[in-house]
């Protein structure tokens, strides 16, 4: 217990808290996104499941595919890491969500049916699959202020960090109420940005990829915590 409370003592300086806090979290618990997996339903064949997810302005919406079957969520909820999906008829999905992979259990009347997914792709792209005439996604400008929040053990974080990229070569730092870290070790290459922040209290190793204009991603602070961030760009 004294070494965790240690260790977030030391996060705490590096990261900041401001009054973004309660809108970045909303953010860090964006699970908007297409998960695929096969899931086998009882008395019948082993069939792919696909859950499509969307969520705006804090309500959850998910459409169901398993097999040649479809099915809307009547309603939705994402709290605490964890997902409930209400399809009707007594069907309910209840899973948690770390970063990408989706697992809990699906009831469908007196049956119970583990459920493992993967994240895919973002929510919306397969409203408009690619074709010969699809216009590729622009570009995100990484250079500039980010404002950002990081999970640790259920405990967010919220800091302000500046990135300045030259080709692969990425600069810039954090700044907090408590001091401030500077980017060391910085790259950004083939879609992957990874960096290492250095300051007066140890080094956090982190690394992110761009979804839906956002970067997400997961950081490892010596070893002793490790977690999720996510950041949106500043105006």
């Amino acid at each position: 217990m004294k070494n965790r409370i240690e260790g977030l003592s030391r996060l705490l300086g590096l990261l900041t808290i401001t009054f973004l806090f309660g809108s970045i979290v909303a953010f860090a618990q964006d699970v908007s996104g297409t998960y695929e997996g096969m899931v086998k339903h009882p008395g019948g064949p082993e069939a792919k499941l696909s859950l499509v997810l969307k969520s705006e302005g804090g309500k959850i919406t998910g459409t169901a595919t398993h097999g040649d079957k479809t099915v809307d969520a009547t309603d939705g909820k994402f709290e605490n890491g964890t997902l409930t999906l209400n399809f009707g008829n007594g069907r309910v999905l209840t899973a948690k969500i770390d970063g990408d992979k989706l697992t809990g259990e699906a009831v469908d009347g007196t049956q119970k049916i583990p459920v493992e997914l993967k994240r895919v792709n973002p929510a919306d792209s397969t409203a408009n699959p690619a074709g010969p005439h699809a216009v590729a996604a622009a570009p995100v400008n990484l250079n500039g202020q980010w404002d950002a929040v990081a999970d640790a053990n259920g405990q967010p974080f919220p800091f302000l960090l500046t990135l300045k990229i030259d080709g692969e070569n990425v600069t810039g730092g954090s700044s907090s109420q408590l001091g401030e870290a500077t980017i060391k070790s910085g790259s950004w290459k083939d879609g992957k940005l990874a960096f290492q922040l250095d300051g007066r209290d140890g080094t956090i190793s982190m690394s992110a990829t761009v979804v839906e204009g956002k970067l997400t991603g997961e950081f490892d602070y010596a070893v002793q915590l490790t977690g999720r961030w996510v950041a949106v760009k500043k105006n």
